[in-house]
């Protein structure tokens, strides 16, 4: 049998990630942190610990910050080499593109993939079955959002289902996204423009009598494609149900799992509850409550401030008195004293929100943002660079047309107008030649 070793690894980093945006403003996807932890780092550990030291990575979108943070790989005991395409080439394609680096049997897994499998047994699965490709299948509860795939008793694939409606659905084990191949099957992929694995590529072989292989495999999988799966990732964590590593040193005692790095100092009057990582040079006030959470690399957290089910990553600044619930804030970003940042919102990277600010649930603010004291975010932040605590300055109302003054603020203000005048009143709107102002009158008569 070929040892482990001589099995490669292909990580497809090069998406663009903009389904979950704005967390992926600086940085590609595969290099979002799980707890502390860029999400492909922690597949590049799982990869080595399966016997595996030889890996490509697929770039496209901000490549740079990929080969950065990991170089050539031999920090992690790994050898990395790199393939940039010039163009979108689908997920087979970019596979084609890297062909010079795939002359032995190779797994293919995405960069953006948050699971606890053990890929030893789907490699093992592949070389028992003498397999030309391989396809990790696992059973979900809701299988319409994924590829469904038939196997007979052996695990020979019988077909393919992408997407189905629940009329359609008879199966609900899906694809993955991660395979074993062997070089040979690389000869299908054309050299040049898109080709898709699983309405291009397997389609082929099936065509051409060529067996696929289906590894049904349990444990935990989950695409991270948005915010909220995101956070569901880091729920899942905390509530021990994927298998992950975490950094630190942690200590477990009474339901309470604590990690944090050796810099960290935590006052005795910080109440934690759960799980809490706490990265390296973060200071934590006294009183503070800490409540299933990540804390990331040089941040600060004031006094009697709550973070519940929160996400922090680096160089973050909170107030005292503030509590933020199941919120996601990104690199250097400062919250005041005294916030309010509800359930399900995002604060992307070198947002400024003053004291006492209140963020509504689900709201998102983009980067670069200022949000002043006191101000009650109801809707997203998208455009521009400031939030005003009010619209209203000395007997007008001023604002940003289309960003303050948005159509639906037009008509709240008219609502509000109208509730104080008597029946049968009678208002003049004028307007300038602007568009907006027409579109800001439009609204207030309707």
């Amino acid at each position: 049998m070929q040892p482990l070793q001589k099995i490669k690894a292909v990580l497809m980093a090069g998406g663009f990630g903009t389904r979950i945006q704005p967390l992926t403003n600086s940085i590609p996807k595969p290099m979002l942190p799980v707890v502390n932890i860029p999400m492909m780092e922690h597949i590049v550990n799982k990869l080595k610990r399966s016997g595996i030291e030889e890996i490509v990575i697929l770039l496209f979108f901000k490549p740079e910050v990929i080969q950065e943070h990991f170089g050539d790989g031999s920090d992690w005991g790994v050898q990395i080499a790199y393939a940039l395409p010039d163009e979108d080439y689908g997920t087979a394609g970019a596979v084609g593109f890297a062909r010079e680096h795939l002359d032995t049997t190779f797994m293919i897994v995405s960069g953006d993939l948050v699971t606890d499998f053990d890929f030893a047994e789907i490699i093992d699965f592949h070389r028992r079955k003498a397999s030309k490709l391989t396809i990790a299948l696992t059973p979900v509860e809701d299988p319409l959002q994924f590829g469904v795939v038939i196997t007979d008793e052996t695990g020979r694939i019988e077909r393919f289902l992408e997407k189905p409606g629940w009329g359609e659905v008879f199966s609900d084990t899906i694809n993955t996204g991660i395979y074993i191949i062997e070089p040979e099957i690389v000869e299908y992929i054309p050299t040049k423009g898109a080709y898709d694995f699983s309405k291009d590529l397997f389609p082929k072989l099936m065509q051409e009598g060529i067996d696929l292989w289906g590894c049904t495999i349990e444990g935990y999988w989950r695409d991270v494609g948005n915010p909220q799966s995101y956070r569901d990732v880091h729920k899942d964590i905390f509530s021990g149900k994927v298998l992950y590593d975490l950094p630190g040193t942690c200590a477990r005692k009474d339901g309470l799992v604590l990690c944090l790095d050796d810099s960290v100092k935590l006052p005795p009057s910080v109440t934690c509850k759960g799980m809490v990582i706490i990265g390296k040079d973060t200071i934590i006030a006294e009183g503070v409550t800490l409540e299933d959470c990540v804390i990331g690399e040089g941040c600060v957290v004031g006094e009697e401030t709550h973070l519940k089910a929160s996400v922090l990553w680096d160089r973050v600044k909170v107030g005292e008195k503030s509590y933020l619930n199941d919120s996601i804030v990104c690199n250097d970003t400062t919250i005041g004293s005294e916030c309010t940042i509800a359930y399900g919102a995002v604060i992307a990277e070198f947002c400024e929100i003053e004291e006492k600010v209140k963020v509504i649930k689900d709201v998102t603010i983009w980067p670069h943002k200022h949000v002043e004291k006191r101000a009650v975010v109801s809707s997203n932040i998208v455009w521009g660079e400031s939030y005003k605590n009010t619209l209203f300055h000395k007997g007008k109302v001023v604002g940003t047309a289309n960003v303050e003054l948005t159509g639906e603020m037009a008509v709240k203000i008219a609502e509000a107008f109208g509730s104080i005048l008597q029946e049968g009143s009678t208002v003049f709107v004028s307007r300038d030649y602007h568009p907006s102002s027409r579109m800001i009158k439009r609204f207030l008569l309707g």
